[in-house]
This record gives structure tokens, C-alpha cells and sequence, in this order.
């Protein structure tokens, strides 16, 4: 009886190196892509793309015509992202640059290639902060929205989301998400609106690669709405974070945020600040607002207009009638970070 073979494995590195010598090779190339808006020229071998990648299997021609062949126009895909997916394809291995790794990301949910996306978002955990966490949400909206789901779809994402949600919606404590159970227990804490959140129990104490890896500068989840990155997110981005319950910030320090935010877009889009903010400033829960800041705020309406009056009627009302019958719903609706006041016990509304 015939022994059956035996499998042996030559050193992984010297074939690794031999293939990404190839990436954007024209050495025995086949196929000419045209990628991102620069149009720039990358050059490819279609059979090992198409045993790859069903998506290039799909899109390359077998058996190509004779005479050099037309280019493939791949014009919504960045060449820097486009190119790591091909390092990927040829060696199953990537070098991957925060600038660039939510366009990688993009890129392998649109081609279908699960291990690279994977590898994208553990990417992602070790290097996340404030720029990432906006950029990503700004993703969501005008990418693939299976790559950065909306904020309501958080909970089917265990890893990335909840880490972002980690900073968007941060309760304030000091947490170093070094490990996804940290960031599981953070979430599932519900402290009432007002009230100091419990002590966080580390999973393990922070060493020197957490602290580079993962930074904590988001104590205060406020300084995050004065960052450069939050006051450039579009309105669609935006927008799900005002509706969530869950947001960590007063509502005196939201409108401030949402003027500022405005006042950005105003100028960029030669705009009226009132026209920009519209979109997102019925989100705004002004019946939470004391009457005193909702005097100072209707003062400053009328210097520059930025809430329809008649949203801020509605917020008056609630406060003459005394019950929050009149602003029924989410519009006095105390979030996490509401901070208690007097005229609250009359809402008789529960916090969610």
C-alpha cells in the first residue's frame, strides 16, 4: 500500500517578497486599471486576480482580445487604497496607513474579500480617536453602508462600533479600551442622566503599548464636539448622533456645538448660518433648557438666526403648561448627559 504524500512548506517570506514585486508591475502584466480620480495607471495579472477575488473574476474578460487591450476604469477607488488591496492579493498580507485604511476598508467590502476587511478594522481599534471616529462615521454616510452601519445598527457591530460609540458617546470615565470586554462592560453601564457613571473596573492595567495604541483623551466627551473633525462632518453624519438618547453631553453644550458647527459650514458653502443648520437643529431638545438659557437663547436667535422661532414657541410651551405633554416625544427626552434641572420634574418623562 502506497504511503500517502506528505505536504512540505518551502520559507513563506522569499515567495511573499518574489509576489509583491509584482504589485503594479508591467513585467508580464495583462491587465491595465485607470483608478481614482487621477486617473492613475496601475498595472496587474489577471488570472491570479481572478483566483483571488470573485469580484476581478466577475470583472476580467478570460480570454482577452487580440491588441492591447482597454484599460479597466475603477474611478471610485483611491490609487493609495487600490493598490494596498492589490499587496493583499498577491502576498495575503498588507501595510496598512491610518491616512488611508477606511478607503481600504471601503474597497475590500466592495470586493469582497472578508480577511482584508477584517484586518481593517482590527487596524482600526489600535489606532481609533477622535479624526478616525468622524472620518469613519463620514464613511457610513457616503461610502457602502455596510462598512460603518448607522448608529442605530451599533449593536450588530461588537468590535468597531462599539468602540466608536465608546468616544461618541463616552459616559467620562477614564477608560483605556485596551480590550474589547473593557469596552463591552462600558457600554452596557446605563447611569441616569445627571448622575456621576459608576467606576470602571479595568480588564488589566494599562501598559506602555495601550497608552500608545490607545490613547485616552476622551474624558471629556465635550472637547470632542470642538475638534476640528466633528465641526467638518456633513449634516447626514451628524445627524445620528443628535437623535441617540445615548449622547453624553448637555443640551445647553449641543446647541453651542451646533452653531459652531454651522457657522463652519457657513462659510465654507457661502451659506446663511440658519440655511446649514437646519437639517440638524430639529434634533436640538430645547424644552430641556431652563428658562433662563432659553431667554439668553432666543436673545441670540435674533442676533443670529440659527432655530425656526417656532421650535423654540414649542420649547416655551412646555414650560407654560408645566408637563411635557406639549413636546411629547424625543424633543424632551433627557439624554445620558443631561444635566439635572429644577423644571425636569414636570416633564415626567423617563430617561431611555
Amino acid at each position: 500500500m502506497e504511503t500517502p504524500g506528505l505536504v512540505v512548506h518551502g520559507e513563506a517570506e522569499p515567495f511573499s517578497t518574489a509576489l509583491r514585486s509584482l504589485v503594479n508591475n508591467r513585467l508580464y502584466s495583462d491587465v491595465r486599471f485607470v483608478v481614482g480620480q487621477e486617473r492613475q495607471e496601475v498595472f496587474a495579472h489577471r488570472c491570479l486576480l481572478a483566483c483571488r477575488c470573485n469580484f476581478f473574476q466577475r470583472l476580467l474578460d478570460p480570454e482577452p482580445g487580440p491588441g492591447v487591450p482597454s484599460p479597466v476604469v475603477l474611478s471610485t477607488v483611491p490609487a493609495e487604497a487600490f493598490l494596498a488591496v492589490l499587496e493583499f492579493l498577491y502576498t495575503n498580507s498588507v501595510k496598512l496607513h491610518r491616512r488611508s485604511v477606511l478607503e481600504v476598508l471601503t474597497a475590500a467590502v466592495e470586493y469582497g474579500l472578508e480577511e482584508l476587511r477584517e484586518l481593517c478594522l482590527e487596524f482600526v481599534v489600535k489606532v481609533l480617536d477622535v479624526e478616525l471616529v468622524c472620518e469613519a462615521l463620514q464613511v457610513g454616510v457616503v461610502g457602502p453602508r455596510q462598512v460603518i452601519p448607522s448608529v442605530e445598527g451599533w449593536a450588530s457591530w461588537p468590535l468597531i462600533s462599539n468602540l466608536i460609540s465608546l468616544i461618541l458617546l463616552s459616559d467620562g470615565c477614564n477608560l483605556w479600551p485596551g480590550t474589547i470586554a473593557g469596552a463591552l462592560h462600558s457600554l452596557h453601564r446605563d447611569p441616569q442622566p445627571g448622575t456621576a457613571p459608576p467606576p470602571h473596573p479595568r480588564a488589566h492595567t494599562p501598559t506602555p503599548t495601550d497608552i500608545l495604541l490607545c490613547p485616552d483623551p476622551f474624558s471629556d466627551p465635550q472637547e470632542v464636539l470642538r475638534t476640528r473633525s466633528f465641526l467638518e462632518l456633513s449634516a447626514p453624519a451628524l445627524l445620528p448622533l443628535l437623535r441617540s438618547d445615548k449622547l453624553c453631553v448637555d443640551e445647553a453644550e449641543l446647541v453651542r456645538a451646533a452653531r459652531s458647527w454651522a457657522r463652519v459650514g457657513a462659510a465654507v458653502l457661502e451659506r446663511p448660518v440658519a440655511e446649514v443648520a437646519a437639517p440638524v437643529v430639529r434634533e436640538l431638545r430645547l424644552a430641556l433648557l431652563a428658562p433662563a438659557e432659553l431667554s439668553a437663547l432666543e436673545e441670540q436667535n435674533r442676533q443670529e438666526p440659527l432655530i425656526p422661532v417656532e421650535q423654540i414657541v414649542e420649547a416655551w410651551k412646555c414650560h407654560a403648561l408645566r408637563r411635557g405633554d406639549a413636546a411629547r416625544g424625543s424633543s424632551c427626552r433627557r439624554r445620558r448627559g443631561t444635566l439635572p434641572r429644577e423644571h425636569h420634574s414636570f416633564l415626567d418623562l423617563p430617561f431611555k
